[in-house]
């Protein structure tokens, strides 16, 4: 790879850190093609993507950004996943990839800038997608108004039992 190769490769891999909002720095040793192509094609499916470059190349694309506290993690063979949207499905991803393949080591992530644990990223990946705590939300919102309207149909309803009851009272005296 000559110089030119290698700046614009810097360039590239800098604007992904710039935008990325959930950054995992991975060990992928003794991974085959096949097995990196299956999570590449997963995380493309939650916008987010892998990236393998040299560790020096991710040192220098990761200053100045939010994912600078990585640069002491690239060591050895890197593998960096960076999400740019929901962080949870590609966090997903990662955990079941690393349950599945002992050899794929989560070293460290970063997610909005702050740099998190691997315990912290597993209980990211437990969490409900996006679409599911929005389900939950709107079912919650659902269920205030539909709620109160029951409290307040309940009022005349049992003052209509009370009236019912009284007839009924009234006509087996009689």
């Amino acid at each position: 790879m000559n110089r030119d190769e290698k700046v614009t490769l810097v360039s590239e891999l800098n604007d992904s850190f710039s935008r990325a909002k959930f950054t995992v720095v991975a060990d992928y040793c003794g991974l085959d093609v096949s097995q990196i192509q299956k999570i590449r094609v997963e995380l493309r499916d939650c916008d987010s993507e892998i990236r393998i470059a040299k560790n020096t190349l991710l040192r220098r694309a990761a200053k100045d950004t939010e994912n600078d506290a990585l640069t002491d993690d690239f060591v050895g063979p890197s593998a960096v996943v960076m999400s740019y949207t929901d962080p949870v499905a590609p966090a997903k991803v990662i955990a079941k990839f690393a349950d599945d393949f002992d050899k794929f080591n989560i070293r460290s992530a970063v997610l909005d800038g702050e740099k998190i644990s691997v315990d912290e990223l597993l209980a990211l990946s437990k969490l409900p997608t996006k679409e599911v705590l929005l389900g939950q939300l709107l079912s919650t919102w659902n269920n205030v108004p539909t709620g109160l309207v029951r409290v307040l149909s309940g009022v005349p309803r049992t003052f209509v039992y009370g009236l019912q009851a009284l007839k009924e009272k009234k006509e087996s005296e009689n």
